[in-house]
């Protein structure tokens, strides 16, 4: 009877400059190295999710260390962190068919069953789809909005820029903006994330007497509460990251659902 192992005994005794060898050799290395890497993605998985919710968590302290007295309300209202619930975009209401906790938005935008294409005239952030649901944090008391904190994204100069953008309680004013993800060009556009440049984007208005939204950086010096100096040499980041409140704030963003919530409330 043959043995399992004579097949593989005449493939080693093969020479090494055999085609079949060298060419069987290069499978295998690479099934190996595939086998290897899927595990290790496999294992390491719930580290990196884990990582990436400490940042995030560690993202949004941040911002709430931004706003003067907030601790203060949060403790007061006897929460000691936001609410995440989910907003379907279209209709502007909030579902409980998902799981806040587990619901991945950047991942959900790469499914088409989970995802829309963005009008090009509307596609202002440069997104080219966007996911049909996203999260919303909200900090409430007996029933009032105290802070809703919106997650945006969009295209900077040479990256996608993602960040957290939180609105006071009557939805047009800006409280804070903290960007929590950038590739922008070191020393130029990814000023974005320093805090100085942050720290122009509280108290400024997202929407005119008219409802229209009219945010904006400008060159120079802001003379509106509609504007925001633009970094010095970062023109198009800037212009990046007014587009993205722009887009997100718009009909085809959180628009249906800021709508309803000034309508309706929570």
């Amino acid at each position: 009877m043959l043995s399992p192992l004579t097949p593989w005994r005449r493939f080693l005794t093969r020479p090494n400059d055999d085609h079949f060898k060298v060419f069987g050799v290069a499978i295998l290395v690479a099934l190996f190295c595939a086998v290897v890497v899927s595990t290790t993605a496999v294992a390491l998985k719930p580290l990196q999710d884990a990582h990436v919710e400490a940042e995030q968590a560690a993202r949004m302290a941040q911002m709430l260390d931004t706003l003067p007295g907030m601790r203060d309300i949060m403790e007061e209202a006897g929460v000691d962190t936001l609410e995440t619930r989910i907003v379907e975009l279209a209709t502007g209401t909030f579902t409980t068919d998902i799981d806040p906790a587990s619901f991945d938005a950047q991942a959900a935008a790469t499914e088409p069953e989970q995802s829309a294409t963005i009008p090009p005239d509307a596609d202002v952030a440069g997104l080219g789809r966007r996911a049909n649901h996203m999260p919303v944090h909200l900090l409430e008391r007996d029933g009032d909005l105290l802070l809703i904190v919106l997650p945006v994204q969009g295209r900077g100069y040479q990256s996608a820029i993602q960040a957290m953008l939180a609105l006071e309680p009557d939805l047009n004013t800006i409280a804070a903006l903290t960007i929590t993800e950038q590739g922008e060009t070191p020393g130029i556009g990814a000023r974005v994330e320093e805090p100085a440049w942050q720290a122009l984007w509280p108290g400024k208005q997202i929407a005119d007497e008219s409802g229209q939204i009219v945010i904006s950086v400008v060159r120079g010096i802001a003379t509106s509460p509609y504007e925001v100096d633009a970094i010095s040499g970062a023109t198009v980041t800037s212009n990046g990251v007014a587009n993205m409140l722009r887009y997100w704030l718009g009909d085809h963003g959180y628009g249906p659902f800021l709508a309803r919530l000034a309508e309706e409330g929570l």
